[in-house]
């Protein structure tokens, strides 16, 4: 048995990752002329927008695309997004609800850097909490922060917004958006947060979707031209997320597959295999003997991956084998003997079985 059981976020069918491709699509075709979509875009802070025209009409579309009133595209990936959205509605000194778990690295950062006061409630056992006063905002990460998180984004967005009516809802969609049916923003929160970068697209690229309000006060403060992200990055978050669905879909078929194959006793000195959102949905591969180190020595040799670039970036395509994540790490330490993560990215199963077996023998050999 697992040293903990998962509870993996529910992948959208490779049908429904269609379906989301040929909506953005459709909605490229209603924001934007043909050849407009044939060019890089533009660049600078054009008058009365203050940012390039392009950027303004992707954010429009993915408003359009999300249901959401307003969005905006930050730099500094997913962890700028977030930053921005706590600086939307908080001040130093102001109480954040989170979740009792290891905060993700990155965001931690930015709670302490924004002098912003956490508080901690157990999103997995909701009904056993008490309303805690004085909360200025919430945060909800959509994946997982501890192996034995369950919760239901819906869920707990709804429990939220009945106890804690008018607080406003910020979520972590980081490794989510383009996999599930809903994000954060479609399913209640007032912004979702994620990196471009994890769906395909350019370096260094966050949106922020949501609250037309506090997108506006964003607005407002992001005036300087080298902070604008330009009309030619924001075309390539339309053509990174255009192919993302169906990639991730994939993706999370091959992980299915392993599980199965792997749990099956195919490559012998494996104890489990199981699915965990341990930031992204990957697989987890739990060894019979803390050989789990060893192992990693070998893999880069056999054609492996051995570090994330952004964690399902334009760049990971052969499979990634690497140490289980920071927040799981946090949670037990003892896992950096026994298991490691491993993504499969753009691969098949056969290419992971073979890495697993030839690395797995060299280290107990």
């Amino acid at each position: 048995m697992p040293s903990f059981k998962t509870y993996p976020l529910v992948s959208i069918t490779y049908e429904e990752a269609l379906r989301k491709q040929h909506k953005l699509v459709d909605l490229m075709t209603r924001h934007f002329a043909g050849d407009e979509l044939l060019s890089r875009g533009d660049l600078g802070v054009v008058p009365g927008l203050n940012q390039p025209r392009y950027t303004r009409k992707v954010e429009e579309l993915l408003a359009d695309y999300f249901g959401a009133e307003a969005a905006m595209l930050v730099r500094g990936s997913g962890t700028g997004a977030i930053r921005l959205a706590l600086h939307a509605y908080l001040k130093a000194g102001d109480r954040l609800l989170v979740h009792k778990a290891p905060i993700y690295p990155t965001t931690k950062v930015s709670i302490e850097m924004l002098g912003i006061k956490t508080v901690e409630i157990d999103y997995n056992d909701l009904a056993n909490e008490n309303t805690i006063e004085n909360v200025d905002a919430i945060l909800v990460q959509i994946t997982r922060q501890r192996p034995d998180d369950s919760y239901s984004l819906k869920a707990v967005l709804d429990y939220f917004k009945t106890q804690y009516p008018g607080v406003p809802i910020i979520t972590d969609d980081n490794y989510a958006v383009m996999k599930i049916p809903k994000i954060g923003v479609e399913s209640g929160s007032d912004l979702s947060c994620f990196s471009t970068f994890k769906l395909l697209g350019p370096e260094g690229i966050g949106c922020i979707v949501g609250d037309a309000k506090a997108i506006a006060r964003l607005r407002e403060e992001n005036y300087s031209g080298g902070s604008q992200v330009q009309g030619h990055e924001a075309i390539d978050v339309l053509r990174g997320m255009t192919y993302a669905p169906v990639a991730l879909a994939n993706q999370a078929l091959v992980v299915e597959e392993l599980v199965k194959r792997l749990n099956s006793g195919e490559v012998p000195g494996i104890a489990d295999a199981y699915i965990a959102n341990a930031q992204s949905k990957v697989l987890l591969v739990e060894f019979d003997k803390p050989v789990a180190q060893k192992v990693l020595k070998y893999t880069n040799a056999l054609g492996a991956a051995p570090n994330p670039v952004g964690a399902e970036s334009k760049y990971e395509i052969v499979p990634m084998f690497y140490r289980v994540s920071g927040t799981f790490k946090e949670y037990d330490p003892k896992l950096l003997q026994t298991t490691i993560r491993i993504n499969p990215y753009r691969c098949g199963a056969e290419t992971i079985i073979r890495i697993l077996r030839e690395s797995l023998a060299k280290a107990v050999s």
